[in-house]
């Protein structure tokens, strides 16, 4: 089932919640490929963490990463959700530099309170996981956009003339 088709749990989704465009559900799914392909960071959850896939999910209809990224199958790791709001943070910067706050707003994405809207519809259409410990609450407050975004990019200051 492709993201085009009007029955992927996406598509359905996006019909449903207005709030973030798709590419934000991408970028969220690119942030948890990249914490754990290039920060190493999750662990694996015991079995009896995880909670099972919704009923009538379809485990094979996970979106895809944009053309162009790969997605390797790895042993699932879980993130918190602190984990993964500091994981999309780093991505933006690396993907969009000064411009990230501004690409994640014109996607919906405003805070990382959005970030966790993000990850539970997910979880709720079938399309992520989470453990018997993970809540909304996780991914509130726990950075501030204004000047998230700003960290860790060096400023070039022009000489006086």
């Amino acid at each position: 089932m492709s993201l085009a088709d009007p029955n992927h749990p996406l598509a359905q989704l996006l019909k449903h919640d207005l709030r973030y465009k798709l590419d934000a559900y991408l970028f969220v799914l690119e942030s948890l490929q990249f914490a754990q392909d290039s920060l190493g960071m999750g662990e694996e959850p015991s079995a009896e963490d995880i909670e099972p896939l919704r009923a009538g999910a379809d485990p094979a209809a996970k979106p895809r990463a944009r053309p162009g990224k790969q997605r390797r199958k790895q042993t699932e790791r879980h993130l918190t959700g602190q984990q993964l709001c500091e994981a999309a943070r780093q991505y933006a910067l690396q993907q969009y530099g000064y411009m990230s706050r501004t690409v994640l707003a014109t996607w919906g994405v405003r805070s990382t309170a959005d970030l966790g809207e993000i990850v539970f519809n997910m979880i709720e259409s079938g399309q992520m996981r989470k453990t018997r410990k993970d809540k909304r609450e996780d991914f509130h407050d726990v950075y501030d956009f204004s000047d998230a975004f700003l960290r860790d990019l060096s400023f070039v200051v022009p000489d006086s003339v």
